[in-house]
């Protein structure tokens, strides 16, 4: 929380728009405005992958993801200001602004079944190095204070770096994560060889086939990343896995 003489020095304002916010917003990160013009993502959509556009025939998007991935949402589309919401998330240092982000998504989407757990998609070591945090975690874990859900953080690994996927085509996007993750120990729901019970509530192992899990991350484009995420947990016996982004973004055409 701010102070009051903090916020007479140092007047808080709108990380998107750069408005000063008003004192009982001082905490927020960004403006009712610049939330307001978060374009929420509405259907008529495909059922399982939730892009909305009309589909004649099995959807060309999720045709090819493992059949364990029943379903993905996405909040709000990924333009102008949602854009320069993940861009202070991801590569501006600002964590904290997944607060924001999280209150809108859970107001856009519907919750989890009580019981679930939100599993954040891992970053590569080497970027985890460089931006210092996992943007998917921060996410995570405040849906999580939001849901009341546990969050397990060491789950999914991802052993080997990747490429970044923005420049790629969906069949380039889908060979650069192959095998890119990892379960630790999922079998057995142990991890380090303690038992669960021996954990805390949050980031703890658990046994994975009997809890649906909801994969977490900022931004869908062709769903590759967490296609695989999915695989790896269906590998290591998963059997309800959906997924939740904050972004879409609007796929390019490479046909």
């Amino acid at each position: 929380m701010t102070s009051a003489l903090e916020r007479l020095l140092l007047p808080a304002e709108c990380l998107v728009c750069h408005g000063l916010l008003a004192d009982e917003r001082a905490d927020d990160l960004v403006c009712p405005v610049c939330r307001s013009r978060w374009r929420p993502v509405r259907p008529p959509w495909c059922e399982r992958c939730g892009q909305p556009e009309p589909h004649f025939g099995p959807c060309r998007l999720c045709r090819g993801w493992p059949t364990v991935l029943a379903s993905v949402r996405s909040a709000v589309w990924l333009d102008a200001g949602a854009r320069a919401t993940v861009h202070a998330l991801k590569y501006r240092g600002v964590p904290r602004i997944a607060t924001d982000i999280a209150a809108v998504m859970a107001r856009l989407l519907p919750a989890p079944p009580p019981a679930a757990w939100l599993v954040p998609i891992p970053l590569g070591a080497r970027r985890l190095r460089t931006r210092g945090y996992n943007q998917s975690l921060w996410l995570a874990r405040a849906l999580a204070h939001r849901w009341c859900l546990p969050v397990d953080a060491e789950l999914l690994t991802r052993p080997r770096d990747t490429r970044t996927q923005t420049a790629l085509t969906p069949a380039a996007r889908l060979a650069n994560v192959a095998g890119a993750f990892q379960v630790r120990n999922g079998e057995c729901g142990m991890r380090n060889g303690r038992a669960s019970s021996e954990l805390s509530d949050v980031d703890s192992a658990f046994r994975i086939p009997h809890s649906a899990l909801v994969l977490v991350d900022d931004v869908f484009t062709t769903g590759s990343t967490l296609a695989e995420a999915a695989l790896a947990l269906a590998e290591a016996g998963c059997p309800a896995i959906s997924a939740i982004t904050f972004g879409r973004a609007t796929i390019p055409d490479f046909s």
